[in-house]
């Protein structure tokens, strides 16, 4: 990378939020496709600066360019100039400063804010950790997978119902209360 984007100060894990990851090589000049959680998924460009997670190690990135192509978005990571290079980024997480995003109210959340949080039944009762959240047509769902602790090792997938199901989000405790029995 170039000399200005290493000498950027990465800030704090806890500062970010993951906003998309490069998925593959585009052509052979250094781009890459990019795999977008924003909504609408060009939005991934209006957020930075970017940091890419590589093995779990952040650095800060600038961009050269980027654009839609076909349905998707291709970017040009600045220092990234041939195929290799670009191969090297496969799979590294986006992330940008959270105060780079417009705020939300206190009932909503961003998709990322809720991975890997803890699901407890209302009983205390802890079903997993929030693995994913996936789009459908009724309403939002969420997967839920087992994790340490968890009552059992089943995956569930649990609606996205507000004041329904989803009781409480401690954002603090990084936790989920749900009206949900294990057995359903």
């Amino acid at each position: 990378m170039t000399e200005a984007v290493s000498a950027r100060t990465v800030p704090e894990r806890e500062t970010l939020i993951q906003v998309g990851h490069v998925h593959t090589a585009y052509g052979i000049k250094g781009w890459v496709w990019v795999m977008s959680r924003t909504e609408p998924i060009a939005n991934i460009f209006e957020y930075g600066p970017w940091y890419l997670d590589r093995a779990g190690t952040l650095e800060a990135v600038e961009l050269a360019g980027h654009r839609a192509q076909g349905k998707g978005l291709v970017a040009c990571i600045a220092g990234c100039d041939d195929r290799n290079a670009a191969d090297r980024l496969l799979g590294a997480g986006i992330w940008v400063p959270k105060a780079s995003l417009p705020a939300l109210d206190e009932d909503e959340y961003y998709w990322s804010e809720l991975i890997d949080m803890r699901v407890i039944t209302e009983q205390g009762v802890l079903l997993g950790q929030v693995h994913a959240l996936m789009e459908t047509g009724a309403n939002d769902v969420i997967v839920v997978r087992a994790c340490e602790g968890s009552v059992d090792g089943e995956e569930r997938l649990l609606p996205w119902l507000p004041g329904r199901v989803v009781r409480f989000v401690d954002r603090v405790n990084r936790r989920i209360t749900v009206d949900w029995q294990p057995d359903y």
